[in-house]
């Protein structure tokens, strides 16, 4: 299968960075496999691009939120678990339903009632709109 978002996950690294994409910004396939084999978890094309474009470059994984490590991926209230706040007042995840989907849609759960909320986004979308807001300054308001 043609690779649908790597190279939008890997242009990414230019745009907030400043820096060219460099193959140590991903983690190698088979790493990623071999962590996935560890967590015992299957993940949408998505994430696995992801995870392949982004998932060692720090500076993005860590960027005010923080995204798992591929090991450390799991299954919770039958959402898969990737992400979560400094903090860890939410977690987002994927539906564990869904994970046969190329880009399924994101959910947000607050921890201190174990309530679940959708985005309304796919893991693309949601993606890239969080490293928006993280990374891009607001622009001053102009004076009439």
């Amino acid at each position: 299968m043609a690779d649908m978002f790597l190279e939008k996950f890997q242009s990414l690294v230019p745009r907030y960075l400043e820096d060219e994409w460099q193959p140590e910004d991903g983690l190698p396939a088979d790493i990623l496999t071999e962590e996935l084999d560890t967590a015992g978890v299957d993940i949408p094309l998505v994430l696995r691009e992801f995870y392949l474009a982004l998932g060692g470059c720090e500076d993005l994984m860590e960027a005010y939120y923080y995204f798992f490590d591929p090991d450390e991926l799991a299954i919770e209230d039958g959402y898969l678990l990737f992400l979560e706040d400094e903090e860890e007042e939410y977690v987002w995840g994927i539906r564990a339903d869904q994970l046969d989907v190329p880009d399924p849609m994101v959910f947000r759960r607050l921890n201190a009632r174990g309530t679940w909320k959708s985005e309304e986004g796919t893991f693309s979308e949601y993606v890239l709109d969080m490293f928006a807001w993280v990374f891009e300054e607001l622009e001053p308001e102009l004076e009439n």
